[in-house]
């Protein structure tokens, strides 16, 4: 076998390291889901709050996947924060798109979920 040197070798780490912190934010999603949904039959919340814990979902759950990306990277973590996020809400638009084959929401839905991705992403990744 040969040992992979340069280039290569740090571009499969990065890939690696992005996919590790995806898999952090979709597990946090889905923790966070579980909890939102165990609220939402024992206290019965309104549509309001339901939208509001989704909301904070995804920011929660960029945040901690930006964390952890910026910790694995090291430098311009905000950067690969940002990267995060963007990757989060895409992965998103895609099983969105792969369930219902068409957009649920309409455009000014869509941007703010991406922006709130995205700087949940970016921010983890500065606190990092």
């Amino acid at each position: 076998m040969e040992k992979k040197t340069g280039k290569g070798q740090g571009m499969e780490k990065k890939a690696v390291d992005i996919l590790k912190a995806l898999l952090c934010a979709y597990v946090m999603t889905g923790i966070l889901l579980l909890i939102l949904t165990v609220l939402l039959y024992k206290a019965g919340l309104s549509e309001e709050n339901i939208n509001a814990g989704i909301i904070l979902t995804y920011v929660i759950s960029t945040f901690s996947g930006g964390f952890v990306i910026g910790k694995l990277a090291g430098v311009k973590k905000f950067l690969w924060g940002l990267l995060l996020g963007i990757m989060y809400f895409v992965l998103l638009l895609l099983i969105s798109l792969g369930i219902y084959h068409s957009l649920q929401s309409d455009m000014m839905n869509l941007v703010t979920t991406f922006l709130l991705c995205a700087g949940g992403g970016m921010l983890g990744g500065m606190v990092s």
